[in-house]
Protein backbone atom coordinates (compact mmCIF):
# COMPACT_ATOMS: atom_id res chain seq x y z
CA UNK A 1 0.00 0.00 0.00
CA UNK A 2 1.69 3.53 -1.33
CA UNK A 3 1.75 6.41 1.15
CA UNK A 4 -1.15 8.36 -0.93
CA UNK A 5 -3.71 5.86 -0.85
CA UNK A 6 -2.61 5.47 3.41
CA UNK A 7 -3.34 9.27 3.00
CA UNK A 8 -6.53 8.84 1.59
CA UNK A 9 -8.37 5.95 4.02
CA UNK A 10 -7.38 8.44 7.16
CA UNK A 11 -8.94 11.18 5.36
CA UNK A 12 -12.36 9.16 4.54
CA UNK A 13 -12.06 7.57 8.03
CA UNK A 14 -12.16 11.55 9.66
CA UNK A 15 -14.53 12.68 7.16
CA UNK A 16 -17.16 9.51 8.25
CA UNK A 17 -16.82 10.60 12.05
CA UNK A 18 -17.63 14.36 10.61
CA UNK A 19 -20.68 13.22 9.17
CA UNK A 20 -22.34 11.97 12.31
CA UNK A 21 -25.25 12.92 13.96
CA UNK A 22 -23.92 15.32 16.88
CA UNK A 23 -24.10 13.58 20.08
CA UNK A 24 -23.86 15.14 23.47
CA UNK A 25 -22.38 12.59 25.89
CA UNK A 26 -21.75 14.65 28.93
CA UNK A 27 -24.21 14.96 31.54
CA UNK A 28 -23.08 18.61 32.38
CA UNK A 29 -21.95 21.71 30.74
CA UNK A 30 -18.24 22.48 31.34
CA UNK A 31 -15.83 24.69 29.81
CA UNK A 32 -15.07 23.42 26.71
CA UNK A 33 -18.65 24.11 26.01
CA UNK A 34 -17.85 27.24 26.03
CA UNK A 35 -14.91 27.52 23.82
CA UNK A 36 -15.60 27.59 20.54
CA UNK A 37 -15.02 24.45 19.60
CA UNK A 38 -15.70 20.75 19.06
CA UNK A 39 -17.59 20.71 21.91
CA UNK A 40 -18.96 24.17 21.80
CA UNK A 41 -20.18 23.25 17.73
CA UNK A 42 -22.41 19.47 19.59
CA UNK A 43 -23.75 21.32 22.62
CA UNK A 44 -25.09 24.12 19.85
CA UNK A 45 -26.27 21.21 17.71
CA UNK A 46 -27.35 18.96 19.94
CA UNK A 47 -29.33 21.21 22.13
CA UNK A 48 -29.94 24.40 20.67
CA UNK A 49 -30.41 24.15 16.70
CA UNK A 50 -32.60 20.90 18.03
CA UNK A 51 -34.64 22.69 19.97
CA UNK A 52 -35.18 25.93 18.00
CA UNK A 53 -34.87 24.63 14.34
CA UNK A 54 -35.72 27.37 11.27
CA UNK A 55 -34.18 28.45 8.40
CA UNK A 56 -32.99 31.64 10.03
CA UNK A 57 -31.20 29.67 12.71
CA UNK A 58 -30.32 27.11 10.21
CA UNK A 59 -26.82 28.50 8.95
CA UNK A 60 -25.68 29.12 12.56
CA UNK A 61 -23.79 32.38 11.22
CA UNK A 62 -23.15 35.15 13.44
CA UNK A 63 -26.15 36.71 12.92
CA UNK A 64 -29.51 35.73 11.68
CA UNK A 65 -30.54 37.27 8.19
CA UNK A 66 -34.13 38.53 7.95
CA UNK A 67 -36.70 39.64 5.28
CA UNK A 68 -39.38 42.15 6.54
CA UNK A 69 -40.78 42.92 3.40
CA UNK A 70 -39.79 46.56 3.33
CA UNK A 71 -35.99 45.67 3.37
CA UNK A 72 -33.90 43.00 5.22
CA UNK A 73 -31.89 43.46 8.26
CA UNK A 74 -28.88 41.28 10.31
CA UNK A 75 -30.09 40.57 13.83
CA UNK A 76 -27.50 39.29 16.27
CA UNK A 77 -26.74 38.87 20.33
CA UNK A 78 -24.06 38.26 22.29
CA UNK A 79 -22.97 37.63 25.94
CA UNK A 80 -19.78 38.89 27.88
CA UNK A 81 -17.99 37.31 31.35
CA UNK A 82 -14.16 37.86 30.32
CA UNK A 83 -12.43 38.17 33.42
CA UNK A 84 -10.54 40.61 34.54
CA UNK A 85 -12.93 43.09 33.63
CA UNK A 86 -10.26 45.43 32.68
CA UNK A 87 -7.47 44.92 30.27
CA UNK A 88 -4.91 46.36 28.34
CA UNK A 89 -6.69 47.95 25.24
CA UNK A 90 -10.36 47.88 26.29
CA UNK A 91 -12.53 46.14 28.97
CA UNK A 92 -16.10 44.10 29.41
CA UNK A 93 -17.77 47.69 27.77
CA UNK A 94 -16.07 48.09 24.68
CA UNK A 95 -16.05 44.68 24.11
CA UNK A 96 -19.55 43.82 24.24
CA UNK A 97 -20.19 47.08 21.72
CA UNK A 98 -17.63 45.87 19.12
CA UNK A 99 -18.37 42.54 19.23
CA UNK A 100 -21.86 43.16 18.14
CA UNK A 101 -21.25 45.67 15.74
CA UNK A 102 -18.65 42.88 14.26
CA UNK A 103 -21.02 40.46 14.24
CA UNK A 104 -23.72 42.47 12.16
CA UNK A 105 -20.60 43.90 10.08
CA UNK A 106 -19.47 40.45 8.76
CA UNK A 107 -22.83 39.64 7.66
CA UNK A 108 -23.05 42.40 5.25
CA UNK A 109 -24.78 45.20 7.22
CA UNK A 110 -24.43 47.95 8.01
CA UNK A 111 -25.11 48.55 12.60
CA UNK A 112 -27.18 50.66 13.36
CA UNK A 113 -28.91 49.67 16.98
CA UNK A 114 -27.93 47.79 19.92
CA UNK A 115 -29.41 46.63 23.53
CA UNK A 116 -27.56 45.72 26.93
CA UNK A 117 -28.55 43.58 29.96
CA UNK A 118 -26.60 43.73 32.84
CA UNK A 119 -26.05 40.69 35.66
CA UNK A 120 -24.45 42.43 38.41
CA UNK A 121 -23.04 40.62 41.42
CA UNK A 122 -24.35 42.32 44.92
CA UNK A 123 -21.24 44.77 46.13
CA UNK A 124 -20.12 45.83 42.72
CA UNK A 125 -17.95 49.07 42.89
CA UNK A 126 -20.74 51.83 41.44
CA UNK A 127 -17.04 53.23 40.05
CA UNK A 128 -16.84 49.87 37.87
CA UNK A 129 -19.55 50.31 36.87
CA UNK A 130 -19.86 53.86 35.40
CA UNK A 131 -16.68 53.40 34.00
CA UNK A 132 -18.14 50.22 31.72
CA UNK A 133 -20.94 52.29 30.68
CA UNK A 134 -18.57 54.96 29.87
CA UNK A 135 -16.37 52.59 27.80
CA UNK A 136 -19.64 51.21 26.15
CA UNK A 137 -20.68 54.53 25.29
CA UNK A 138 -17.53 56.11 23.72
CA UNK A 139 -17.15 52.61 21.58
CA UNK A 140 -21.25 53.19 20.05
CA UNK A 141 -19.75 56.53 19.38
CA UNK A 142 -17.34 55.50 17.35
CA UNK A 143 -18.76 52.87 15.63
CA UNK A 144 -22.31 54.63 14.68
CA UNK A 145 -24.35 53.17 16.73
CA UNK A 146 -26.78 53.82 19.52
CA UNK A 147 -27.57 51.99 22.82
CA UNK A 148 -31.29 52.20 22.86
CA UNK A 149 -32.88 49.69 25.43
CA UNK A 150 -31.54 47.50 27.95
CA UNK A 151 -32.08 45.59 31.43
CA UNK A 152 -30.61 45.38 34.53
CA UNK A 153 -30.13 42.38 37.28
CA UNK A 154 -28.45 42.40 40.65
CA UNK A 155 -27.90 38.65 42.05
CA UNK A 156 -26.75 37.71 45.65
CA UNK A 157 -23.40 38.06 46.38
CA UNK A 158 -20.82 35.50 45.59
CA UNK A 159 -23.60 34.13 42.65
CA UNK A 160 -21.60 36.22 40.04
CA UNK A 161 -17.92 37.12 38.77
CA UNK A 162 -18.84 40.89 39.40
CA UNK A 163 -20.57 41.85 35.87
CA UNK A 164 -21.67 39.93 32.93
CA UNK A 165 -22.75 41.99 30.10
CA UNK A 166 -24.98 40.86 26.95
CA UNK A 167 -25.72 43.12 24.21
CA UNK A 168 -27.89 42.25 21.23
CA UNK A 169 -28.12 44.50 18.09
CA UNK A 170 -29.58 45.02 14.70
CA UNK A 171 -28.35 46.41 11.05
CA UNK A 172 -29.67 47.05 8.02
CA UNK A 173 -28.49 45.19 4.93
CA UNK A 174 -28.21 47.95 2.34
CA UNK A 175 -25.86 45.80 -0.43
CA UNK A 176 -27.40 43.14 -2.97
CA UNK A 177 -24.50 40.83 -1.80
CA UNK A 178 -25.18 37.13 -0.64
CA UNK A 179 -22.77 36.11 1.85
CA UNK A 180 -22.19 32.68 3.43
CA UNK A 181 -20.46 29.18 3.06
CA UNK A 182 -23.32 28.18 0.09
CA UNK A 183 -21.01 31.25 -1.91
CA UNK A 184 -17.40 29.43 -1.17
CA UNK A 185 -15.75 28.54 -4.32
CA UNK A 186 -12.62 26.51 -5.17
CA UNK A 187 -10.17 28.83 -6.09
CA UNK A 188 -11.25 31.83 -3.87
CA UNK A 189 -8.99 33.72 -1.60
CA UNK A 190 -8.41 33.40 2.21
CA UNK A 191 -7.57 36.79 3.97
CA UNK A 192 -7.25 37.68 7.66
CA UNK A 193 -7.22 41.15 8.43
CA UNK A 194 -4.52 41.77 10.30
CA UNK A 195 -2.18 39.89 12.79
CA UNK A 196 -3.92 37.56 15.25
CA UNK A 197 -4.38 36.40 18.70
CA UNK A 198 -3.89 39.19 20.50
CA UNK A 199 -6.61 39.97 22.62
CA UNK A 200 -6.86 36.40 24.39
CA UNK A 201 -2.80 36.92 24.94
CA UNK A 202 -3.43 40.02 26.43
CA UNK A 203 -6.33 38.89 28.80
CA UNK A 204 -3.80 36.05 29.51
CA UNK A 205 -1.38 38.66 30.74
CA UNK A 206 -3.52 40.80 32.82
CA UNK A 207 -4.36 37.81 34.68
CA UNK A 208 -0.65 37.01 35.25
CA UNK A 209 -1.33 33.58 34.29
CA UNK A 210 1.94 34.34 32.35
CA UNK A 211 5.02 35.32 34.55
CA UNK A 212 5.87 37.92 31.75
CA UNK A 213 5.80 41.85 30.93
CA UNK A 214 4.78 42.86 27.44
CA UNK A 215 3.71 45.27 25.75
CA UNK A 216 0.35 44.19 23.91
CA UNK A 217 -3.39 45.34 23.76
CA UNK A 218 -5.99 43.50 22.89
CA UNK A 219 -7.11 43.84 19.09
CA UNK A 220 -10.66 45.11 20.03
CA UNK A 221 -12.44 47.13 17.89
CA UNK A 222 -15.22 47.76 15.31
CA UNK A 223 -14.56 46.42 11.76
CA UNK A 224 -18.01 48.05 10.08
CA UNK A 225 -15.60 50.42 7.82
CA UNK A 226 -12.70 47.97 6.85
CA UNK A 227 -15.85 45.10 5.65
CA UNK A 228 -17.78 48.64 3.89
CA UNK A 229 -14.83 49.30 2.30
CA UNK A 230 -13.73 45.56 1.14
CA UNK A 231 -17.02 44.97 0.29
CA UNK A 232 -17.63 48.15 -2.55
CA UNK A 233 -14.23 46.88 -3.88
CA UNK A 234 -13.77 42.76 -4.30
CA UNK A 235 -16.82 40.08 -4.75
CA UNK A 236 -17.16 38.62 -1.16
CA UNK A 237 -17.96 35.17 -0.60
CA UNK A 238 -18.27 35.00 3.22
CA UNK A 239 -16.58 36.84 6.50
CA UNK A 240 -16.66 35.93 9.88
CA UNK A 241 -15.16 37.26 12.69
CA UNK A 242 -12.15 35.39 14.20
CA UNK A 243 -13.22 35.33 18.09
CA UNK A 244 -14.13 32.04 20.42
CA UNK A 245 -11.74 29.83 18.50
CA UNK A 246 -9.86 31.94 16.47
CA UNK A 247 -9.06 31.60 12.75
CA UNK A 248 -8.92 28.22 13.34
CA UNK A 249 -12.39 27.44 14.47
CA UNK A 250 -13.44 29.89 11.12
CA UNK A 251 -11.62 27.92 8.75
CA UNK A 252 -13.29 24.70 10.07
CA UNK A 253 -16.40 26.31 9.32
CA UNK A 254 -15.78 27.28 5.91
CA UNK A 255 -14.01 24.19 5.13
CA UNK A 256 -17.25 21.78 6.51
CA UNK A 257 -20.06 24.16 5.54
CA UNK A 258 -19.05 24.57 1.71
CA UNK A 259 -17.60 20.76 1.62
CA UNK A 260 -13.98 22.33 0.25
CA UNK A 261 -10.83 22.35 1.55
CA UNK A 262 -8.97 25.37 2.73
CA UNK A 263 -5.04 25.27 2.54
CA UNK A 264 -2.87 27.93 4.47
CA UNK A 265 0.62 29.04 4.54
CA UNK A 266 1.72 28.87 7.76
CA UNK A 267 4.61 31.86 7.16
CA UNK A 268 1.68 34.12 5.45
CA UNK A 269 -0.35 34.38 8.87
CA UNK A 270 0.56 37.49 10.51
CA UNK A 271 1.23 37.17 14.27
CA UNK A 272 3.38 39.78 16.37
CA UNK A 273 6.57 38.06 18.25
CA UNK A 274 5.03 38.51 21.57
CA UNK A 275 2.16 36.28 20.71
CA UNK A 276 4.13 33.50 19.00
CA UNK A 277 6.13 34.10 21.94
CA UNK A 278 3.62 33.74 24.74
CA UNK A 279 1.49 30.60 22.54
CA UNK A 280 5.12 29.04 22.78
CA UNK A 281 5.42 29.32 26.53
CA UNK A 282 1.82 28.11 26.53
CA UNK A 283 1.78 25.53 24.58
CA UNK A 284 -0.81 26.85 22.43
CA UNK A 285 -1.11 27.53 18.72
CA UNK A 286 -2.00 31.19 17.31
CA UNK A 287 -4.56 30.13 15.17
CA UNK A 288 -6.61 29.01 18.16
CA UNK A 289 -6.19 31.95 20.23
CA UNK A 290 -9.43 34.82 19.89
CA UNK A 291 -8.94 37.99 18.43
CA UNK A 292 -11.66 41.00 18.83
CA UNK A 293 -10.75 43.23 16.29
CA UNK A 294 -10.10 41.00 13.22
CA UNK A 295 -11.76 38.64 10.50
CA UNK A 296 -11.42 36.08 8.31
CA UNK A 297 -12.78 36.58 4.49
CA UNK A 298 -13.02 34.35 1.46
CA UNK A 299 -12.79 36.43 -1.81
CA UNK A 300 -12.51 35.56 -5.66
CA UNK A 301 -8.89 34.37 -6.35
CA UNK A 302 -8.88 36.72 -8.72
CA UNK A 303 -9.39 39.82 -6.76
CA UNK A 304 -7.02 38.79 -3.70
CA UNK A 305 -4.61 41.85 -4.26
CA UNK A 306 -7.30 44.42 -4.58
CA UNK A 307 -9.14 42.68 -1.46
CA UNK A 308 -6.22 43.80 0.58
CA UNK A 309 -5.46 46.91 -0.98
CA UNK A 310 -8.79 48.17 0.16
CA UNK A 311 -8.37 47.00 3.79
CA UNK A 312 -4.78 47.98 4.41
CA UNK A 313 -6.35 51.43 3.50
CA UNK A 314 -7.84 50.91 7.21
CA UNK A 315 -6.07 51.44 10.47
CA UNK A 316 -8.00 48.21 12.11
CA UNK A 317 -7.02 46.12 9.14
CA UNK A 318 -3.43 47.86 7.74
CA UNK A 319 -1.70 43.91 8.14
CA UNK A 320 -4.41 41.92 6.31
CA UNK A 321 -2.82 39.16 4.61
CA UNK A 322 -3.80 36.77 1.86
CA UNK A 323 -3.23 33.62 3.88
CA UNK A 324 -4.40 30.73 2.03
CA UNK A 325 -6.81 29.08 -0.65
CA UNK A 326 -9.79 27.05 -1.19
CA UNK A 327 -9.31 23.93 -2.99
CA UNK A 328 -11.62 20.95 -3.96
CA UNK A 329 -10.81 18.49 -1.35
CA UNK A 330 -9.99 16.50 0.90
CA UNK A 331 -13.78 18.26 1.56
CA UNK A 332 -13.90 19.40 4.87
CA UNK A 333 -10.77 19.95 5.86
CA UNK A 334 -8.32 22.50 6.55
CA UNK A 335 -5.03 21.57 5.73
CA UNK A 336 -1.55 23.64 7.06
CA UNK A 337 1.35 23.94 5.07
CA UNK A 338 4.26 24.15 7.66
CA UNK A 339 7.41 26.66 8.29
CA UNK A 340 8.78 23.55 7.97
CA UNK A 341 7.78 22.25 5.12
CA UNK A 342 5.30 19.50 5.78
CA UNK A 343 1.72 19.66 5.77
CA UNK A 344 -0.33 18.95 8.84
CA UNK A 345 -4.34 18.74 9.69
CA UNK A 346 -5.97 21.90 11.89
CA UNK A 347 -8.82 20.39 13.21
CA UNK A 348 -11.76 22.55 15.48
CA UNK A 349 -10.40 23.05 18.92
CA UNK A 350 -10.62 20.14 21.39
CA UNK A 351 -10.79 21.53 25.20
CA UNK A 352 -11.08 25.22 26.60
CA UNK A 353 -7.18 26.39 27.07
CA UNK A 354 -8.18 30.22 27.60
CA UNK A 355 -11.71 30.19 29.62
CA UNK A 356 -13.47 33.87 29.79
CA UNK A 357 -11.51 35.61 27.96
CA UNK A 358 -14.65 37.32 26.74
Amino acid sequence: MNTASREEQVLERIERVRRRRPKLTEERVTLAHGAGGKASRTLIEAVFVDAFRNPALQPLDDGATLDLGTGRLVFTTDAYVVSPLFFPGGDIGDLAVNGTVNDLAVCGARPMHLSAAFVLEEGFPIADLRRIAASMAAAAERAGVRVVTGDTKVVQRGKADGCYVTTAGIGALERPVALGESQVRPGDAVIVSGPIGEHGIAVMIARGDLDIEADLASDTAPLHDAVAALLDAVPVRMMRDATRGGVATVLNEVARGAGVAVTVDERAVPVRPIVTGACELLGLDPLYVACEGRFVAVVDGDHAEAAVAALRRHPVSEGAAVVGSIEPGPAGMVLLNTAFGGTRIVDLLVGDPLPRIC
